[in-house]
C-alpha cells in the first residue's frame, strides 16, 4: 500500500498540539493536516521560504533548518522544503514529504519535549504573505467531471450533450502556467475575439461573459522521463498533494474559438490557486470508493487497478462564493453560489495522471494538473455560472438587490475546499480568492 493510502499516527483524531489554536474544532489547520506553502512576513525585506500550517501559525523551515531540529531523512526534506518553492521537496516523492509531516506531527504534539526549541520558528498567518508553492514548468486542465460535462453539452448540443471519447478518456487541454497566481490574485476582464449573438462577423474587445471554475489542483512531486509511462500502480507515487484552482473563462471567447484545437485565450489570463498544498497522505482518512453507473464502460485496463476501485475517489468538499463591489461596499459577506464534493469526480488523481503519461509524456516536480469544474449531480452543486443561469438564460440572484448571468467589475469570488467525516478531524484547504478588474484600454 502506498504512504498516501496508510494510516498512520499523524491521522490520530485524538492527537492535540500544544499551539492551541489548532484544537479549534472547525479550523482548517489542526494537527492532522500540516500542509505546505510558500511564505514571508509582510513588510519586511524577507525572502520567500517553504513553511507548514498549524492552526494560526506557520512553522517556518528555513528557521527549523538553521536551527538543525531534525536529522536524517526528514531533516533533509526540511532543508529542501525551506527553498524559495517547494520543486525540491516534490522531488524528494512521497517518503521525504512523509517523514518531514510524521517528524512536525510528534514535535507539534501536546506534550512534547521539542516545544522550547520548535516554538520560535512559528510565524503568525496574519504576518505572512504566500507566492506560487511552486516554480510550475507546465499545467494541464482536465475535464472530469461528467456531470459538468453534460451540464454544458447540453446548453450547445442538446441532442447529442455528451460526446462519445468522454467514458473512455480523460479529456484535458495544456494551460498557459505564466499567468498562474496565488490567492488574492487581481485581473483585468480579458479582451479578445469572438462573435455576438445574430452576427456574422467578430468583433475584437472586453468579454462579456467571463465565468469562475470551481477545480482541484493536483501538483506533481516526482517526474518520470522522457519515454516511460506511469502505471496507476504508481501513479499517486507521483504525486504531492492537492490545493484549490479556479480556471477563470471568458465564455463568449471559447464558444468563438474551441473548435477545431480547444481552449485557448479564453483560458490562459489568469487561473487561482489555494497557497496550502494539502498532501495525500492527510487525505487519507477520505478516501471512498471508486464507482460509476451501473450503464457506464468500466475504465480500460490501463485506468483501473485494485488500489484505485477501492480507495481511488476523495470526499473533498468544495464552494463557490461571490461578493460583489456592491455588497463590500455595504460591508456584507459574501455569499454562497454552489458547492459539490471532489467524490462525484468521473476520473481519481491516478486515473488522470496515468493518462498524462501512457504516451511517454514526462512530468516534473512542480507541474500542476487542474481536475476540470467539479459539478456534482445536483442543479445547487454546479461549479460555474455558465451552469447556475444555463447560459445566461436564468440570472442567478445575488445579496437582494442583485443578479448574475456572468461576472462583473469587481466581483470577487472565494473558492473554500475541506474534508470532514465521522471518526476523524475536519482538514481545511484554506481558499482561493481572486478578483476581476474593469478591462483595460483597448
Amino acid at each position: 500500500m502506498s504512504v498516501a493510502l496508510e494510516l498512520n499516527s499523524t491521522h490520530d483524531p485524538q492527537r492535540r498540539s500544544w499551539v492551541v489554536s489548532a484544537n479549534t474544532v472547525g479550523g482548517d489547520f489542526p494537527i492532522q493536516n500540516l500542509p505546505f506553502a510558500v511564505f514571508r512576513r509582510r513588510a519586511r525585506p524577507d525572502t520567500f521560504r517553504g513553511g507548514v500550517a498549524i492552526g494560526d501559525q506557520i512553522v517556518d523551515l528555513a528557521a527549523l533548518t538553521q536551527a538543525a531540529i531534525f536529522s536524517g531523512e526528514a531533516g533533509a526534506a526540511a532543508r529542501a522544503g525551506a527553498q524559495s518553492t517547494l520543486n525540491a521537496l516534490m522531488q524528494l516523492g512521497p517518503s521525504g514529504a512523509h517523514a518531514l509531516r510524521q517528524a512536525l506531527s510528534d514535535a507539534l504534539s501536546e506534550g512534547s519535549a521539542m516545544q522550547s526549541v520548535l516554538q520560535p520558528c512559528l510565524v503568525p498567518q496574519l504576518d505572512a504573505e504566500y507566492t506560487l508553492p511552486a516554480r510550475i514548468g507546465d499545467y494541464t486542465d482536465f475535464f472530469a467531471s461528467i456531470h459538468h460535462a453534460t451540464a454544458v453539452g447540453r446548453l450547445f448540443r442538446p441532442d447529442n450533450p455528451l460526446l462519445p471519447n468522454y467514458q473512455w478518456v480523460p479529456i484535458g487541454y495544456h494551460g498557459r502556467s505564466s499567468s498562474i497566481g496565488v490567492s488574492g490574485q487581481q485581473f483585468h476582464r480579458p479582451r479578445g475575439q469572438r462573435l455576438p449573438p445574430g452576427q456574422t462577423l467578430p468583433v475584437v474587445g472586453p468579454s462579456a461573459r467571463v465565468d469562475y471554475e470551481l477545480e482541484l489542483g493536483i501538483f506533481v512531486s516526482t517526474g518520470n522521463d522522457l519515454g516511460d509511462p506511469i502505471p496507476i500502480h504508481e501513479a499517486e507515487q507521483h504525486i504531492f498533494g492537492m490545493c484549490i484552482l479556479n480556471d477563470w473563462s471568458a465564455r463568449d471567447l471559447q464558444a468563438w474559438e474551441y473548435q477545431p484545437l480547444g481552449p485557448f485565450l479564453a483560458k490562459n489570463f489568469a487561473t487561482t490557486i489555494s497557497p496550502w498544498i494539502i498532501t495525500l497522505e492527510a487525505l487519507a482518512p477520505f478516501r471512498v470508493p471508486f464507482t460509476r453507473r451501473a450503464e457506464d464502460p468500466e475504465p480500460l485496463d490501463y485506468l483501473s487497478s485494485p488500489a484505485n476501485r477501492a480507495g481511488g475517489a476523495i470526499d473533498i468538499r468544495i464552494e463557490a462564493w461571490l461578493q460583489t463591489a456592491l455588497m463590500r461596499e455595504r460591508g456584507a459577506d459574501a455569499q454562497r453560489l454552489s458547492y459539490s464534493s471532489f467524490r462525484h469526480s468521473y476520473w481519481t488523481v491516478a486515473q488522470l495522471l496515468t493518462h498524462h503519461t501512457v504516451n511517454g509524456c514526462n512530468l516534473q516536480p512542480g507541474d500542476l494538473l487542474g481536475t476540470g469544474t467539479q459539478s456534482g449531480p445536483m442543479p445547487a452543486e454546479a461549479g460555474s455560472l455558465l451552469e447556475l443561469s444555463v447560459g445566461g438564460a436564468h440570472p442567478v440572484q445575488v445579496g437582494a438587490e442583485e443578479n448574475r448571468t456572468f461576472l462583473q467589475d469587481g466581483d470577487r469570488v472565494i473558492l473554500k475546499a475541506w474534508c470532514e467525516r465521522p471518526g476523524t478531524v475536519r482538514i481545511g484547504f484554506g481558499e482561493a480568492a481572486g478578483q476581476m478588474l474593469p478591462a483595460r484600454a483597448g
